[in-house]
Parts: structure tokens; C-alpha cells; sequence
């Protein structure tokens, strides 16, 4: 079948790469991709949130399955908009309906969702400008630090961990009144904060059966050691030693099953990815946050792991037989580093060559922020490549992985060296 994946970043081009090795597909179009996703099936210069330009292009080239990465165009509505056109119907679809899209899309409805289904949360409070003065007091009865969340989607930037009262109630006011991330923080969520080892849980369902992929565990800050601004992520490692069978249990009975049953049982279509962003909290689970898509730089982890046929899989989902599908996964960690440009996640510049990767055949390289100008590869984002190595321990991982780093030359090449550190250290 002729396939539809949109999103430009190196989530999509992990998934480009894993689906177009299967056999059921036949053409592969991304939507718009990026010079690496070119390798792998053909990009097309539409915006992930061009519906009627999106509607044009499955019908020019016989699209059956549109496969959703990024989840902008999901929380606006994609599902919804293909399967009330007449001429697209009958198209399949992998990510939520709008409604769905909301674990993600609104911070406040995933933590009322986990709250009707007893899944385990952080406490919390939602505040808008006209309650701000709830809100100070709010923190007033909280202990240090103080987490604040921007209801809406904000680039990934709209969560704020705070140590001192009085920077927390100064922030609180700069996103209700000042509209510090615009319409995204026009309402806030002040939670508790969790204090844990921190991972991700993926699973994939048909809006009744589920199964759960490898997990893995991201890094957001910018400098080594955890230090400095958060990020969209600088690298993953897949499998997590901490998260053993009976924590993964743990997980599948008190998270995962209330969450697919919930979704079910209160009508809301659901076909795709759920990632649970997890905190381990002396051996229990609780929920941090939804998303309605992979992560990202997880998935480059996670979909090196899959050895299962992900057409087959997304084709389950899309037909409700996802309980014939048993996963089979690589034993082998993975570990991937982001490289950034210069000056990432503030400002910098675009443009720079990027040299030494076409011979590298020890990692996998994952394209995110690049782009084809005359004859070469140059940067176009903050984060520019994901290399993804697998080993049989991490440190073996992450000795290739950053082999394969430095390697790979451009102005301004930035990335951290101690991803994977902190589990080599618990001596796993």
C-alpha cells in the first residue's frame, strides 16, 4: 500500500526508516521530511497542518494509511478531518481524534482523565488569570520545588520546575498575564512535584487491545550532568535498568489498562500511540504526563529495538487485531545522542555544512534539523542529527555512539557526552 507519514523531524525519520522495510509498503511519502527522510521514500513540501493540501496529496497518489508523527496537527483535528470526508474515509489512520489528542493537547483534561480513573498522578490545581491570587496561595501549600505547566501545547517549553516561592508566584503571573507561552499557558496547571527516576512507557493501541514497546528514558537538559535549560530532548537510552519486569507490570495494571479501558469506555477514538511519561517513585508508577505520538529522540532508541514489521503492526491497529500482534524486541541497548547546533535551545544559526556521515556505518543517523542546499546537507533546526548505537551493555553503546559523534563535523556541533552516565553509575 502506498503510505502517508507527516512530520519532518527524526522521530520521522526513525519511523520512515523502520517502515519502509516492510514489504506492504509500497511507496512511502513524507510530509515534508527532511534530507534524511528523502533516503528512505519521497518528501513533499506540505505543512503538517495543510489539511486540504494533505487531502490533495492522498488522493493524487492512492494514499491507504496516513501515519501521524508530530502531535500539532492530531490535536488540531487531522483524524477528524479525514474520517468525515467523503473521499477519505475510508482512509486509514494512525493517531487519535481530536478529543483523544487531548491528553496531550491540554494538560488540565489528562490530569481530570487519570483523576475519573484512579491513575496515579501528582496533586494538582489548574489556575487561570481571573483565580491568579488561588493560584499564589496554592504554591503557598506546596514544598519546594514548584512545577508549573502551560495547559496548552508549547513547543515542549511550556513546563517550569522552580525552587524559590516568589520566582514561582513571578513566573505563574509572566504565563497567566503576560502570556509568556501566548494561548498555551491562558491556563496553568501547578502540580506537586515528584522526585523519582524518571522514563518513558510506549504502547500502541486499537481502541481496545494494546501493546507495549520497548521503554526508554530521555534526556532534556542542555549541559552534561542535567545542567542548564531543557531542551527537546539530547539523547535516549532503550531498555531502562531500573524498569524491570515486575516495575513494567506495575505499570500495564495501574497506567496502561485504566488508560485504554478509560479511553473506551468514554467513547473516545483512539487509534495510535500513547507515551507515558513516568516517574518511579521507590518501585510505583506515576504518571507525569500523555502524549499522543512517539517521543522524541525516544523513538530513534525505541523503533532500532522493534524487530517486529511496523506496517504490520500500524495495520492491526487500524483493523482492531492488535491482539494477534506479540512484539519481539532487539535484547541489545540502544543509546542515542542529539547533535545540536550552537547555541540550541536559544538562538542559532542555519546553514552550516554537514560533513563525515556518509561513510559511517557502525550507528544508525537519524536526520532532524537538515535540509538539501546546493548539493549538500546543512543544518536547518536546533537539533540537527540523532545517532543511535546499539551495544551489549550502554557503556558499549555509548562508546560507539560518541565514535560516531565526533565523526560527523559541522559549525557549531554541540552534544552531550554523558548520556547514558547516570545508569552506567547504578551499575547497570
Amino acid at each position: 500500500m502506498n503510505i502517508l507519514l507527516l512530520g519532518s523531524g527524526g522521530r520521522e525519520n526513525a519511523l520512515a526508516w523502520k517502515m519502509s522495510q516492510s514489504a506492504r509498503c509500497s511507496e512511502l511519502y513524507i510530509a515534508p521530511g527532511n534530507a534524511g527522510s528523502s533516503r528512505y521514500g519521497t518528501n513533499v513540501n506540505i505543512a503538517v497542518v495543510d489539511f486540504p493540501a494533505i487531502k490533495s496529496l492522498i488522493i493524487e497518489k492512492g494514499i491507504s494509511m496516513v501515519v501521524v508523527g508530530p502531535e500539532d496537527p492530531l490535536v488540531k483535528g487531522i483524524g477528524d478531518f479525514i474520517a468525515k470526508d467523503p473521499e477519505l474515509k475510508h482512509i486509514q489512520v494512525i493517531g487519535p481524534h481530536k478529543t483523544g489528542a487531548q491528553l496531550e493537547g491540554s494538560k488540565d483534561f489528562s490530569k481530570k482523565f487519570m483523576q475519573r480513573h484512579n491513575i496515579p498522578t501528582a496533586a494538582y490545581s489548574t489556575f487561570t488569570k481571573e483565580n491568579i491570587s488561588e493560584g499564589y496561595f496554592f504554591l503557598e501549600t506546596l514544598k519546594s520545588p514548584y512545577v508549573l505547566k502551560a495547559d496548552g501545547l508549547a513547543a515542549g517549553k511550556g513546563v517550569l520546575i522552580l525552587h524559590d516561592l516568589d520566582e514561582a508566584k513571578k513566573e505563574l503571573r509572566f504565563m497567566l498575564e503576560d502570556s509568556k507561552f501566548g494561548a498555551a499557558s491562558n491556563a496553568v496547571v501547578i502540580e506537586e512535584f515528584l522526585d523519582g527516576m524518571e522514563l518513558s512507557v510506549f504502547v500502541l493501541t486499537d481502541g481496545t487491545n494494546y501493546v507495549i514497546l520497548p521503554e526508554a528514558k530521555d534526556y532534556k537538559r542542555i549541559g552534561e550532568g542535567d545542567s542548564g535549560l531543557n531542551t527537546g530532548g539530547m539523547g535516549a537510552v532503550s531498555p531502562v535498568p531500573f524498569a524491570d519486569a515486575s516495575f513494567i507490570r506495575k505499570v500495564e495494571e495501574r497506567v496502561i489498562k485504566p488508560t485504554v479501558l478509560g479511553l473506551n469506555n468514554e467513547g473516545i477514538h483512539y487509534k495510535g500511540f500513547i507515551f507515558i511519561g513516568l516517574m518511579n517513585i521507590k518501585g510505583d508508577p506515576f504518571v507525569i504526563e500523555y502524549n499522543v505520538r512517539l517521543g522524541d529522540p525516544e523513538t530513534e532508541a525505541v523503533i532500532p529495538r522493534l524487530k517486529n514489521d511496523l506496517v504490520e503492526i500500524f495495520e492491526a491497529v487500524a483493523n482492531g487485531t492488535l491482539d494477534k500482534i506479540k512484539i519481539e524486541t532487539d535484547p541489545r541497548t540502544a543509546l542515542t545522542v542529539i547533535l545540536a547546533s550552537g547555541g540550541y535551545p536559544g538562538d542559532f544559526e542555519k546553514g552550516k555544512i554537514i560533513t563525515g556521515f556518509g561513510n559511517n556505518n557502525e550507528s544508525l543517523l537519524f536526520h532532524s534539523g537538515t535540509a538539501n542546499q546546493n548539493e549538500s546537507v546543512v543544518t536547518s533546526g536546533g537539533r540537527v542529527m540523532a545517532i543511535t548505537a546499539l551495544g551489549n551493555n550502554i557503556a558499549e553503546a555509548q562508546a560507539i555512539a560518541m565514535k560516531s559523534a565526533e565523526e560527523i563535523k559541522f559549525d557549531g556541533k554541540y552534544y552531550r557526552r554523558d548520556i547514558g552516565n547516570d545508569l552506567i553509575k547504578l551499575g547497570k
